[in-house]
């Protein structure tokens, strides 16, 4: 690509918001993580992405429309990638955050298991097998429980059979 000095301006001639100086180490980490290739593939943009935004000396310093150009990935990612290396460190412009949302259960164990009982017994009459919104629907009448999905059933029908017990 371009071998330009190293500047500090995004694409629109602004001054770059976040700017990423990469430390030998750091440089020396991210080159032998992305020769390896052994990462998740947006570990590794994101590791490149780092390489060519890097203002520090030996660093090429690219502007966001040439790293964009050459790596092929979105200006926000670019800007999300340099915001997260500047705010949190490199570990956090590599890797994913653990996801915070705790989700609620909808069935509790004894239901889960009632849900499968009813699950490998007959079907009604008038039916060759089980289907998942048949199975929502008695499991609601025989439980009198609120309604559930018939998303929520074929989740806790597809679950390892070592969860289940």
């Amino acid at each position: 690509m371009n071998a330009e000095a190293p500047s500090h301006r995004a694409p629109a001639g602004r001054p770059a918001k976040h700017v990423v100086a990469l430390t030998a180490t750091q440089r020396q980490d991210l080159r032998r993580l992305t020769r390896t290739g052994r990462s998740a593939a947006r570990t590794l943009t994101h590791a490149r992405i780092l390489l060519q935004a890097d203002t520090a000396a030996g660093g090429p310093g690219w502007h966001d429309a040439q790293i964009q150009t050459a790596l092929g990935v979105s200006p926000s990612t670019i800007v999300r990638v340099r915001r997260r290396f500047v705010r949190g460190g490199l570990e956090a412009a590599l890797h994913r955050r653990p996801p915070t949302r705790v989700r609620q259960r909808r069935l509790d164990g004894a239901q889960e298991a009632h849900l499968i009982a009813l699950a490998c017994g007959t079907p009604p009459d008038g039916h060759a097998r089980w289907t998942l919104r048949l199975l929502a629907d008695r499991f609601v009448l025989l439980e009198g429980s609120p309604p559930v999905s018939y998303e929520t059933v074929r989740r806790t029908l597809k679950k390892p059979s070592s969860s289940h017990g």
